[in-house]
């Protein structure tokens, strides 16, 4: 008996210890790269379609713009009010949703960018996503909370850990192939994390891309981060940005380390 509790006291301890290891980090390579707004201080992104939405930040310059995909052209656009600082976009059928960052409002357009409603949120605002059947929010801490596509009501919520590590800073969302992929804000890194159980499945260090580009006078590093994530229909690359980017890169990622680590 004392062999078998002691084989399986070891046992455990293994599987701890292999369940608080640290997510692998995914290859991934630049395939394309695209002009962006370098005005735009980008808090949400997604892709409708042919078309490219983006919410911007920033009091008194927070917008929801539309572009076409094929050309870039602004199609439509539409501006916050002065005193309200846009976040994170999502897209659930025919509305498109925009987070504010401390106003405690969620804006819903219709596909034109006309106002249709709004709603309040119990914690601030920075990343949003929808995964087919509920809204998944960021708030700037390690919480992922999950919303009523149809109400808007809050439904859930968990929290994010690497290994043990609490992963906050949570911002810029985007669902693809069962996972959500966040921005950590003021760090070049995209975490993947199952929204189940909150565990980061792998990682994706996209320090070099901002050495892709030439920086105006003026750059803040501190200011001008990493931010925007949106998945390609077609293709399943993701496309990347900044706040104040003049680029957009198209990522082809080598999941097989993720799909190794699959619960």
């Amino acid at each position: 008996m004392r062999i078998v509790l002691v084989l399986g006291c070891w046992m455990g301890q293994l599987l701890c210890s292999a369940s608080a290891a640290p997510a692998p980090m995914l290859p991934w390579k630049v395939v394309a790269s695209y002009p962006h707004d370098a005005s735009s201080f980008t808090q949400g992104l997604v892709i409708d379609g042919d078309r490219l939405i983006e919410g911007t930040g920033l009091y008194g310059q927070s917008r929801l713009t539309v572009r076409s995909r094929s050309n870039g052209e602004l199609l439509s656009s539409t501006s916050l009010p002065d005193d309200q600082f846009g976040e994170g976009v999502a897209v659930v059928g025919d509305r498109i949703i925009q987070l504010t960052w401390m106003n405690g409002i969620a804006h819903v357009f219709d596909r034109n960018l006309q106002p249709l409603t709004r709603f309040r949120l119990s914690t601030e605002g920075w990343g949003l996503t929808f995964d087919g059947h509920r809204l998944i929010r960021s708030d700037g801490s390690a919480t992922l909370r999950f919303h009523d596509a149809r109400t808007y009501a809050e439904t859930g919520r968990v929290e994010v850990l690497d290994g043990t590590a609490v992963i906050a800073n949570l911002n810029e969302l985007e669902f693809v192939g069962g996972y959500v992929y966040a921005n950590i804000w003021q760090s070049d890194r995209i975490a993947i994390i199952d929204p189940v159980s909150g565990k980061v499945r792998a990682w994706m260090d996209l320090a070099s891309l901002s050495e892709r580009f030439p920086k105006p006078v003026g750059w803040d590093r501190q200011e001008a981060v990493l931010n925007g994530i949106a998945v390609l229909p077609e293709n399943g690359h993701l496309l990347v940005t900044g706040k104040l980017w003049p680029m957009m890169f198209e990522l082809s990622v080598d999941k097989a380390l993720l799909k190794a680590h699959r619960p």
